[in-house]
């Protein structure tokens, strides 16, 4: 299928660090080519609150098993070092129930 639809949401919030903005950003971008790898792994958002300065990232997957993978990889676990992040953030799960917009199979 070339275009799955996701089955589980992982949401990732409350990332602080000392690290200007811009610097988080050119950490984020770089590290984008290890993501696009990551088998299952549909679609990440990277998000900012600039009222609260904290980030979070969106994650939809193709399904547990990726998503397990994923926590267990050495990708995750860098995650704290890469941004130096200040205090763990909070992981939430939540399984999709319904798409919007769900891709045609016909390709229309």
């Amino acid at each position: 299928m070339d275009n799955p639809q996701p089955t589980i949401m992982l949401l990732v919030r409350g990332l602080k660090s000392e690290l200007p903005r811009e610097e988080m950003e050119r950490r984020y971008r770089d590290r984008l080519p290890q993501f696009r790898e990551v088998t299952g792994l549909i679609q990440k958002y990277y998000s900012y609150d600039e009222s609260t300065g904290e980030w979070a990232g969106i994650y939809l997957w193709d399904s547990e098993e990726s998503l397990a993978r994923y926590l267990e990889s050495d990708l995750r676990t860098s995650i704290a070092e890469a941004y130096e992040l200040a205090g763990a953030p909070r992981v939430e799960r939540f399984p999709i129930v319904h798409v919007l917009r769900a891709p045609d199979p016909g390709g229309n």
